[in-house]
Protein backbone atom coordinates (compact mmCIF):
# COMPACT_ATOMS: atom_id res chain seq x y z
CA UNK A 1 0.00 0.00 0.00
CA UNK A 2 1.30 3.44 -0.93
CA UNK A 3 2.26 5.74 1.89
CA UNK A 4 0.26 8.92 2.31
CA UNK A 5 2.85 11.14 0.65
CA UNK A 6 3.32 8.77 -2.28
CA UNK A 7 -0.42 8.77 -2.80
CA UNK A 8 -0.44 12.57 -2.70
CA UNK A 9 2.37 13.16 -5.18
CA UNK A 10 1.69 10.24 -7.56
CA UNK A 11 -1.91 11.04 -8.47
CA UNK A 12 -2.69 10.44 -12.11
CA UNK A 13 -3.71 13.36 -14.28
CA UNK A 14 -7.22 11.96 -14.51
CA UNK A 15 -8.66 11.22 -11.09
CA UNK A 16 -11.53 9.16 -9.78
CA UNK A 17 -13.50 11.86 -7.97
CA UNK A 18 -16.14 10.72 -5.49
CA UNK A 19 -18.75 13.35 -4.65
CA UNK A 20 -20.53 12.50 -1.41
CA UNK A 21 -23.99 14.00 -1.29
CA UNK A 22 -23.84 14.73 -4.99
CA UNK A 23 -27.57 15.37 -5.21
CA UNK A 24 -27.43 19.16 -4.86
CA UNK A 25 -26.57 21.96 -7.28
CA UNK A 26 -22.89 22.13 -6.28
CA UNK A 27 -22.23 18.40 -6.49
CA UNK A 28 -24.06 18.20 -9.82
CA UNK A 29 -22.17 21.16 -11.26
CA UNK A 30 -18.78 19.87 -10.18
CA UNK A 31 -19.58 16.42 -11.57
CA UNK A 32 -20.42 17.93 -14.96
CA UNK A 33 -17.34 20.12 -15.17
CA UNK A 34 -14.85 17.55 -13.90
CA UNK A 35 -16.29 14.87 -16.16
CA UNK A 36 -15.66 17.17 -19.14
CA UNK A 37 -12.03 17.42 -18.00
CA UNK A 38 -11.67 13.64 -18.25
CA UNK A 39 -12.09 12.63 -14.62
CA UNK A 40 -14.17 9.62 -13.64
CA UNK A 41 -17.08 10.60 -11.38
CA UNK A 42 -18.67 8.62 -8.57
CA UNK A 43 -21.81 9.96 -6.90
CA UNK A 44 -22.21 8.82 -3.30
CA UNK A 45 -25.28 8.91 -1.09
CA UNK A 46 -26.58 7.32 2.10
CA UNK A 47 -28.33 4.52 0.21
CA UNK A 48 -27.82 2.91 -3.18
CA UNK A 49 -31.28 4.04 -4.27
CA UNK A 50 -30.55 7.67 -3.43
CA UNK A 51 -27.25 7.42 -5.30
CA UNK A 52 -28.99 5.86 -8.32
CA UNK A 53 -31.61 8.61 -8.25
CA UNK A 54 -28.89 11.26 -8.06
CA UNK A 55 -27.15 9.86 -11.14
CA UNK A 56 -30.48 9.71 -12.97
CA UNK A 57 -31.11 13.37 -12.11
CA UNK A 58 -27.58 14.27 -13.21
CA UNK A 59 -28.23 12.68 -16.60
CA UNK A 60 -31.39 14.76 -16.98
CA UNK A 61 -29.33 17.91 -16.50
CA UNK A 62 -26.31 16.73 -18.51
CA UNK A 63 -26.98 13.61 -20.64
CA UNK A 64 -23.32 13.29 -21.64
CA UNK A 65 -21.98 13.21 -18.08
CA UNK A 66 -21.08 9.69 -17.04
CA UNK A 67 -21.14 8.84 -13.33
CA UNK A 68 -21.32 5.72 -11.19
CA UNK A 69 -23.64 5.48 -8.20
CA UNK A 70 -22.47 4.05 -4.87
CA UNK A 71 -23.29 4.22 -1.19
CA UNK A 72 -21.08 6.75 0.59
CA UNK A 73 -18.60 4.28 2.17
CA UNK A 74 -17.96 2.55 -1.18
CA UNK A 75 -17.71 5.89 -2.97
CA UNK A 76 -15.09 7.11 -0.50
CA UNK A 77 -13.15 3.87 -0.76
CA UNK A 78 -13.08 3.93 -4.57
CA UNK A 79 -12.29 7.59 -5.10
CA UNK A 80 -8.74 8.92 -5.39
CA UNK A 81 -10.11 12.32 -4.31
CA UNK A 82 -13.30 12.72 -2.25
CA UNK A 83 -15.56 15.76 -2.17
CA UNK A 84 -18.01 16.38 0.69
CA UNK A 85 -21.09 18.36 -0.41
CA UNK A 86 -23.62 17.55 2.33
CA UNK A 87 -25.41 20.12 4.55
CA UNK A 88 -23.51 21.19 7.65
CA UNK A 89 -25.90 19.26 9.91
CA UNK A 90 -24.80 16.00 8.25
CA UNK A 91 -21.08 16.76 7.93
CA UNK A 92 -19.73 14.71 10.84
CA UNK A 93 -22.20 11.82 10.58
CA UNK A 94 -21.28 11.44 6.91
CA UNK A 95 -17.55 11.60 7.66
CA UNK A 96 -17.99 9.01 10.38
CA UNK A 97 -19.54 6.60 7.88
CA UNK A 98 -16.71 7.01 5.33
CA UNK A 99 -13.72 7.58 7.60
CA UNK A 100 -11.93 4.34 6.76
CA UNK A 101 -12.10 5.00 3.03
CA UNK A 102 -10.55 8.48 3.37
CA UNK A 103 -7.25 7.38 4.84
CA UNK A 104 -4.33 8.86 2.88
CA UNK A 105 -6.53 10.93 0.57
CA UNK A 106 -7.48 14.54 -0.07
CA UNK A 107 -10.97 15.45 1.14
CA UNK A 108 -12.39 18.61 -0.45
CA UNK A 109 -14.86 19.95 2.10
CA UNK A 110 -17.33 22.51 0.75
CA UNK A 111 -19.40 22.68 3.94
CA UNK A 112 -20.88 26.03 4.90
CA UNK A 113 -22.24 26.26 8.48
CA UNK A 114 -25.55 27.88 7.57
CA UNK A 115 -28.20 27.48 10.25
CA UNK A 116 -31.74 28.16 8.98
CA UNK A 117 -33.58 30.39 9.15
CA UNK A 118 -30.72 32.85 9.79
CA UNK A 119 -28.63 31.89 6.75
CA UNK A 120 -27.71 35.54 6.28
CA UNK A 121 -25.99 35.63 9.68
CA UNK A 122 -22.50 34.23 10.23
CA UNK A 123 -22.72 31.29 12.65
CA UNK A 124 -19.38 29.48 12.73
CA UNK A 125 -19.11 26.30 14.84
CA UNK A 126 -17.22 26.11 18.12
CA UNK A 127 -14.20 24.58 16.33
CA UNK A 128 -13.79 27.82 14.38
CA UNK A 129 -14.91 26.54 10.98
CA UNK A 130 -16.52 23.50 9.39
CA UNK A 131 -13.26 22.76 7.57
CA UNK A 132 -11.30 22.74 10.81
CA UNK A 133 -13.98 20.58 12.41
CA UNK A 134 -13.55 18.02 9.64
CA UNK A 135 -9.76 18.03 9.94
CA UNK A 136 -9.87 17.57 13.70
CA UNK A 137 -12.40 14.75 13.37
CA UNK A 138 -10.45 12.86 10.69
CA UNK A 139 -6.91 13.43 11.97
CA UNK A 140 -3.71 13.94 10.06
CA UNK A 141 -4.04 10.85 7.87
CA UNK A 142 -6.57 12.79 5.76
CA UNK A 143 -5.74 16.04 4.01
CA UNK A 144 -8.82 18.25 4.40
CA UNK A 145 -8.94 21.14 1.93
CA UNK A 146 -11.75 23.67 2.23
CA UNK A 147 -13.05 25.23 -1.02
CA UNK A 148 -16.06 26.27 -3.17
CA UNK A 149 -18.09 27.92 -0.39
CA UNK A 150 -18.66 31.17 -2.31
CA UNK A 151 -19.63 29.86 -5.76
CA UNK A 152 -23.16 30.23 -7.16
CA UNK A 153 -23.55 26.48 -7.38
CA UNK A 154 -26.22 26.09 -10.05
CA UNK A 155 -24.18 28.21 -12.49
CA UNK A 156 -21.64 25.39 -12.60
CA UNK A 157 -24.26 23.29 -14.39
CA UNK A 158 -24.45 25.78 -17.26
CA UNK A 159 -22.04 26.39 -20.10
CA UNK A 160 -21.09 29.83 -18.79
CA UNK A 161 -18.05 31.52 -17.33
CA UNK A 162 -18.55 31.76 -13.57
CA UNK A 163 -17.18 35.09 -12.36
CA UNK A 164 -16.08 33.94 -8.92
CA UNK A 165 -12.71 33.03 -7.44
CA UNK A 166 -12.25 30.20 -4.95
CA UNK A 167 -10.40 30.47 -1.64
CA UNK A 168 -8.52 27.25 -0.83
CA UNK A 169 -7.53 26.51 2.77
CA UNK A 170 -5.68 23.45 4.01
CA UNK A 171 -2.66 22.50 6.07
CA UNK A 172 -0.48 21.10 3.26
CA UNK A 173 0.52 23.19 0.26
CA UNK A 174 0.74 20.15 -2.02
CA UNK A 175 -2.87 19.27 -1.29
CA UNK A 176 -3.97 22.86 -1.92
CA UNK A 177 -2.05 22.81 -5.21
CA UNK A 178 -3.96 19.73 -6.34
CA UNK A 179 -7.31 21.28 -5.45
CA UNK A 180 -6.42 24.52 -7.24
CA UNK A 181 -5.60 22.43 -10.32
CA UNK A 182 -9.07 20.85 -10.11
CA UNK A 183 -10.65 24.27 -9.61
CA UNK A 184 -9.02 25.52 -12.80
CA UNK A 185 -10.25 22.44 -14.65
CA UNK A 186 -13.76 23.39 -13.50
CA UNK A 187 -13.34 26.79 -15.17
CA UNK A 188 -12.65 28.86 -12.05
CA UNK A 189 -9.58 30.38 -10.43
CA UNK A 190 -8.30 29.16 -7.07
CA UNK A 191 -6.16 30.99 -4.54
CA UNK A 192 -4.02 29.69 -1.68
CA UNK A 193 -5.73 30.95 1.49
CA UNK A 194 -3.44 29.34 4.05
CA UNK A 195 -4.05 26.68 6.72
CA UNK A 196 -7.39 25.05 7.47
CA UNK A 197 -8.11 27.57 10.25
CA UNK A 198 -8.52 30.18 7.51
CA UNK A 199 -11.51 28.28 6.11
CA UNK A 200 -13.52 30.39 8.58
CA UNK A 201 -13.14 33.41 6.32
CA UNK A 202 -14.59 31.72 3.22
CA UNK A 203 -17.36 30.06 5.20
CA UNK A 204 -18.38 33.34 6.82
CA UNK A 205 -18.38 35.13 3.46
CA UNK A 206 -21.27 32.96 2.28
CA UNK A 207 -23.69 34.62 4.70
CA UNK A 208 -22.37 38.03 3.63
CA UNK A 209 -22.93 37.21 -0.05
CA UNK A 210 -26.48 36.12 0.77
CA UNK A 211 -27.08 39.51 2.38
CA UNK A 212 -25.61 41.30 -0.65
CA UNK A 213 -27.92 39.38 -2.97
CA UNK A 214 -30.92 40.28 -0.80
CA UNK A 215 -30.20 43.94 -0.20
CA UNK A 216 -28.81 45.04 -3.56
CA UNK A 217 -31.23 43.35 -5.96
CA UNK A 218 -28.55 41.21 -7.61
CA UNK A 219 -27.92 37.48 -7.85
CA UNK A 220 -24.89 35.20 -7.94
CA UNK A 221 -22.61 37.59 -6.06
CA UNK A 222 -19.11 36.22 -5.58
CA UNK A 223 -15.56 37.27 -4.84
CA UNK A 224 -12.68 38.23 -7.10
CA UNK A 225 -9.07 38.66 -6.00
CA UNK A 226 -7.38 41.69 -7.55
CA UNK A 227 -3.88 43.10 -7.25
CA UNK A 228 -0.74 44.06 -9.10
CA UNK A 229 2.21 41.94 -10.16
CA UNK A 230 4.91 42.53 -7.56
CA UNK A 231 7.60 41.53 -10.09
CA UNK A 232 6.56 43.13 -13.37
CA UNK A 233 8.64 42.21 -16.42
Amino acid sequence: MLTFWKRLFNMSQHEVISILGGTGDLGTGLAIRWSRSGHKIIIGSRTQKKADDAVANLLKVSPNTEAEAMENPDAAQNGSIVVLTVPAAHQITTLESVREGLNGKILIDVTVPLIPPKVGTVQLPSEGSAGKRAQEFLGNSVMVVSAFQNVAAHLLQRDVQVECDVLVAGNKRAARNKVIELIEQAGLRGWHAGPIENAAAAEALTSILIQINRRHDISHSGIKIVGQDSHPS
